[in-house]
C-alpha cells in the first residue's frame, strides 16, 4: 500500500498536469492515499518564473475532487512551501490561513540566490555553496515551525553542472544539526524518489542520512515521488518501502489536518 505525498498540478508554475489525470492514474495504479503539494515561492529569485498559486481556487478543486472520488481513492491538502529567512512570517500567515493537512518545508533557493540555476555557486567553490544552502536550511528550521516535514534535504547535489555531487560526509556536523532541530519540534523528512530521475542514483536524502536521523530518534517520514506527470506517481516506492524497512523503519507517516498518523510498512 503506497502512499504519494509529494505531487505537483498544473497549480505549480512549472506543471502543466490536470489533477484529474494524476488522479486516474492513481486509481489505476491502486494507490490508497495521494497528497497534492503544489508550489507556493514567495520572492524567488528568478523572476521569469511565478510560483504562487490562487489557494482559494486550489482549495475548491481539491474538495471537489476529493468529493469526486471518494469512493475510490483518498486526497489530502498539501503545498510545497518554499521557505527563506526573511519570508517566513509571509510563508506562516499563508499557512494557518487555510486547512491544510500536509505542508512540505523546502528550500530551493540559499541567501536569496537561486539553486536551479546555480546562481549559489557563482564565485565561491561547490563546497562553499554546499555550505551555504545548509545553513539556510538550520536557520529556517530553527525559527519555522508551521510544517509537517522537511522536503528533499539534500537538493543541493542536483545544481551547478559540477562533475559530481560531494558526499554526505563532508556536510555531516550540519546535517545533524538540521535533523535534531526537526526532530526536536516534532516534524520529520520526506523521501523524494525524483533524485533517480535527476542522476543522483539515489532518493532525497541518501540512505546515510535515512540511517542517521533513524539513529538520532526520527520516526516522521513521507514518502514523495516528486511528481509533474502521472507516469511518475509512486516512482520506485517498492525499492524505497524495503529500504526504509532495512534502515530500521516499521512506519511511513500519513497527514490530517497536519496531524501524523503511522502506518504500517507491508
Amino acid at each position: 500500500m503506497f502512499f504519494d505525498y509529494h505531487i505537483h498540478s498544473n497549480f505549480s508554475s512549472d506543471c502543466k498536469t490536470d489533477m484529474n489525470d494524476t488522479i486516474k492514474r492513481a486509481i489505476e495504479l491502486g494507490i490508497y492515499e495521494i497528497c497534492f503539494t503544489d508550489h507556493v515561492d514567495y520572492d524567488y529569485p528568478d523572476l521569469s518564473i511565478d510560483f504562487d498559486i490562487d489557494l482559494d481556487k486550489y482549495f475548491e478543486k481539491l474538495d471537489n475532487l476529493a468529493l469526486k472520488y471518494q469512493d475510490k481513492i483518498s486526497i489530502k491538502k498539501g503545498i510545497e512551501m518554499g521557505l527563506q529567512p526573511h519570508i517566513i512570517q509571509k510563508c506562516n500567515e499563508s499557512i494557518s490561513s487555510y486547512p491544510f493537512d500536509f505542508v512540505i518545508c523546502s528550500i530551493h533557493s540559499a541567501e536569496k540566490k537561486d539553486l536551479y540555476n546555480g546562481d549559489i555557486f557563482k564565485g565561491i567553490s561547490q563546497k562553499e555553496g554546499y555550505e551555504k544552502y545548509y545553513l539556510d536550511v538550520l536557520n529556517i528550521v530553527k525559527n519555522f515551525d508551521n510544517y509537517s516535514v522537511l522536503g528533499h534535504l539534500d537538493i543541493i547535489k542536483r545544481y551547478g553542472n559540477f562533475e559530481s555531487f560531494l558526499d554526505d560526509s563532508n556536510f555531516t556536523d550540519l546535517i545533524e544539526e538540521i535533523l535534531k532541530n526537526i526532530i526536536s519540534r516534532g516534524k520529520g523528512i520526506e523521501v523524494n524518489t525524483s533524485g533517480f530521475r535527476y542522476g543522483l542514483n539515489s532518493a532525497s536524502p541518501t540512505v546515510e542520512v535515512l540511517k542517521l536521523y533513524k539513529n538520532l530518534g526520527g520516526e516522521i517520514i513521507t514518502t514523495g515521488s516528486d511528481s509533474h506527470t502521472p507516469d511518475n506517481l509512486c516512482y520506485k516506492f517498492d525499492y524505497i518501502y524495503e529500504l526504509l524497512k532495512s534502515v530500521g523503519f516499521n512506519y511511513i507517516t500519513t497527514f490530517d489536518k497536519m496531524n501524523p498518523k503511522f502506518i504500517k510498512i507491508s
